[in-house]
């Protein structure tokens, strides 16, 4: 059998040998000194770029949070993308002891928390960064790192049992200081070393032992490895013109916590992530500085707004009250009272002045304790009554205006004898009726040079509750003024029968029923959803 040629091509002797090469190759460019050293600043030139760029993104997402919770939980995200890491946890504790104590977690539940605040403090990454504040003329500590948390000397062993337990090798903590700095350069988004030669500057945790040289301008230098070892602290300063500016002048002084990540394998972050993170934490820190503060200036309202209302409701035979109070974020006016008068009768009011803030807290307690007075002295007549009341308004606060609500009511004969000055029509519901009592024929206190009112006077049956309110909960809907009244009117009529005789589940089932997602807060507490406040006062009749 003849053995198969190789195919023909047009042109090509297969059979031929290739030609051998006969002449020495031409040499290729020769790399000089100079080449290599632009490639390089253009490496470090890009790596600064993407530096910059992540450090952007991460800090713009930052400022769009506007509560305190929302910073924090953030704060763990971007953390956990710069150092590598899946989990990770937040402990805020500010040095002021002014509060909020809190800790949030990044992957962790409530339970895993417990778990990881039973470690001592003197072994746990972040004790480690809240037991060392600063002091006046001290030093800060950088950093503390636990690269390999089974392996480590001398570590505490409900470190390591909880670190078992949760399934994390490593941990790398950094604390949340707005006035920390370096000594060599001003913090700055513009102010990013390049990394040592042998450093890792990757996205992710480089295994443990790698070198712990810090690069140039890089926040401290190195220690050696150890139980829980850190950079060595760098001296305390001043804040940066652009951090003061965006704390305060009456933010929290000193550091407000430390935050931490878990890695789920022995590793610790390169000197490249150590800056990155260092970097955004202390402008987190300066935003999470500006937050505290802000929510420290809404509890200090709401302390002196529920100061200023009833702490508890008068007990009147013949007629059981419940009230509901939600405070909108700024602090508003509105106010509410019960207060009893001779003759077993009872006085109710509910009012608002106009604005927001501390200037219309105060201004909504002078109101309400002067309405007190008038209605002691002739709470029979609210006409009577809100012509005082408005002629001290006219009198001590001209640029203001109010709307107020006054009843007289004599439980045992059932009569209710009302006056409005430019606030909402109370609500009279029961089994057989539910419809609004006309007092809005008159104009807001402090609007007209003289004002009138005509009186309306009511006589609720066995079982009926009077409903006062605030245009806060009309507002709150969402939906126009003649739509949130027609809700509002439609909630009462539909309560069950079983909640007619209870004035607290009648008003809890007003609330559900007229706002869209329920009440907002507890009661007493600032909510977020509206900045007018809520007032709902229930008046049931035996």
């Amino acid at each position: 059998m003849n053995s198969p040629h190789a195919p023909k091509v047009a042109g090509i002797d297969p059979s031929l040998p290739s030609p051998t090469q006969t002449a020495d190759p031409v040499p290729g460019p020769v790399p000089s000194p100079l080449t290599d050293a632009n490639s390089e600043v253009q490496d470090r030139l890009a790596s600064w770029v993407s530096d910059l760029t992540t450090l952007h993104e991460f800090t713009e997402r930052l400022v769009r949070t506007g509560t305190l919770d929302e910073a924090l939980r953030e704060l763990l995200r971007a953390g956990a993308a710069l150092v590598g890491a899946r989990r990770g946890l937040v402990a805020l504790e500010p040095a002021d002891g002014l509060g909020p104590v809190t800790t949030v977690g990044l992957g962790l539940g409530h339970a895993d928390l417990g778990q990881i605040e039973t470690i001592p403090r003197r072994s746990a990454s972040a004790g480690h960064l809240l037991d060392g504040l600063p002091q006046p003329g001290g030093e800060r500590r950088a950093d503390v790192t636990h690269p390999d948390i089974a392996g480590e000397a001398g570590l505490d062993p409900r470190h390591r049992e909880v670190a078992a337990r949760l399934g994390f090798a490593a941990s790398y903590a950094v604390p949340l200081d707005p006035f920390r700095t370096t000594p060599c350069t001003a913090p700055g988004l513009t102010a990013i070393p390049s990394p040592a030669p042998d450093t890792d500057g990757s996205g992710t945790g480089s295994p443990a032992g790698a070198g712990d040289r810090p690069a140039p301008g890089a926040p401290g230098t190195a220690s050696a490895h150890g139980t829980g070892h850190g950079r060595d602290a760098v001296p305390a300063a001043a804040a940066p013109p652009g951090i003061a500016a965006a704390m305060g002048a009456g933010g929290p002084s000193g550091r407000l916590g430390g935050a931490a990540w878990l890695y789920d394998e022995p590793a610790e972050p390169g000197e490249r992530q150590r800056h990155l993170v260092g970097l955004y934490c202390q402008y987190a820190a300066a935003h999470i500085a500006r937050l505290i503060e802000l929510s420290r200036a809404r509890a200090a309202v709401a302390t002196v707004q529920e100061e200023l209302l009833p702490t508890r409701l008068p007990r009147v035979p013949g007629v059981r009250l419940a009230v509901r109070h939600h405070p909108g974020p700024h602090g508003g006016g509105d106010w509410y009272d019960a207060l009893p008068l001779p003759d077993g009768a009872l006085g109710l009011s509910v009012g608002g002045v106009t604005g927001s803030g501390p200037s219309a807290v105060v201004a909504m307690g002078r109101l309400r304790a002067s309405l007190r007075a008038y209605a002691v002295m002739e709470g029979e007549d609210p006409v009577a009554v809100l012509s005082d009341l408005e002629l001290l308004l006219r009198l001590t606060e001209p640029a203001r205006s109010a709307t107020a609500l006054f009843a007289y009511c004599e439980p045992g004969t059932r009569k209710v004898v009302l006056a409005g000055a430019g606030h909402c029509p109370p609500l009279l519901t029961g089994e057989r009726r539910t419809e609004f009592v006309e007092t809005t024929l008159s104009a807001p206190l402090g609007m007209l040079s003289c004002w009138e009112a005509p009186s309306v006077e009511i006589e609720p049956s066995s079982g009926e509750t009077l409903l006062f309110y605030s245009d806060g909960l009309l507002h709150r809907t969402g939906e126009p003024m003649d739509r949130a009244f027609t809700r509002l009117h439609t909630a009462a009529a539909s309560a069950p029968k079983g909640v007619r005789g209870d004035p607290d589940a009648f008003a809890d089932h007003v609330l559900r029923t007229v706002l869209p997602d329920g009440p907002a807060a507890p009661v007493g507490r600032p909510s977020e959803d509206g900045t007018d406040d809520l007032v709902l006062l229930v008046a049931h009749f035996d």
